[in-house]
């Protein structure tokens, strides 16, 4: 009878002592530890300090990224300058076309008249060319001095080669004997106090376009009947030959 009392408490210390050790074992599974007498304490597990955000830098495809998981902000990429479209340049004027070549004649000249002092007597006309274009002087100048009723003749022989053409600018000249130089040749002399000089055309018959006008000096200009001109020149040298 105590032997058989003796097995069963051994048994029965066997059994709970090996029901001990399988609520250890599945505490240890579970994480919690309990006993008898207590609730449960949650094994602590230590946990690695959080990193700061100067060591967590982390390294993705070469561009960092802070510890906050935000990308860095994206520097603004350069579109590089912007053309310039500037104000048209104005176009420059066309070039206005060469005026027509026309005919010498007061409204596209200027007349001047001069004495000379030699060969005496004598008078220089000059006439210069105002115009935009060419023009010609053609012939010689007919002259009026005063309230004369004809113009005198014009000296044969000075005659040039070509006809004298004048560009914008130039000067063509013409002399004029006014009187004979000892009398003997010349009568019915006067004082003229103004003079009209008129321009032939390519006829170099008839007269054209407008009358020059150019004053006398204050004295007047003493002419007689030997009163005669030359064909317009080209140089003064020509004109005062005769």
């Amino acid at each position: 009878m105590f032997v058989r009392t003796s097995r069963t408490r051994l048994i029965t210390a066997a059994a709970s002592v090996a029901l001990a050790a399988f609520s250890i074992t599945a505490c240890s599974d579970s994480g919690d530890i309990k006993t008898a007498t207590g609730p449960s304490l949650r094994a602590t597990v230590p946990t690695a300090p959080a990193p700061t955000s100067a060591n967590t830098t982390a390294t993705t495809g070469g561009s960092a990224t802070a510890s906050t998981g935000k990308a860095p902000a994206t520097a603004p990429q350069s579109t590089g300058p912007k053309s310039v479209t500037g104000t048209p340049a104005p176009k420059a004027p066309a070039a206005p076309s060469a005026a027509k070549p026309t005919t010498c004649e007061g409204s596209n000249t200027k007349t001047t008249a001069a004495p000379l002092n030699r060969p005496v007597n004598h008078m220089l006309l000059t006439v210069t060319n105002t115009g935009s274009g060419t023009c010609y002087l053609y012939g010689y100048p007919a002259v009026r001095f005063g309230e004369a009723q004809s113009v005198p003749p014009v000296i044969t022989d000075s005659k040039p080669r070509a006809v004298v053409t004048l560009q914008p600018g130039e000067s063509g000249y013409a002399s004029v004997n006014l009187s004979s130089t000892d009398g003997s040749n010349g009568s019915h002399g006067y004082t003229a106090m103004s003079l009209a000089v008129y321009f032939h055309g390519p006829s170099g018959n008839e007269s054209v376009g407008a009358a020059a006008n150019p004053p006398l000096p204050a004295k007047g200009a003493y002419v007689d009947d030997s009163l005669k001109v030359t064909y317009w020149q080209q140089s003064m040298d020509d004109a005062v030959s005769w």
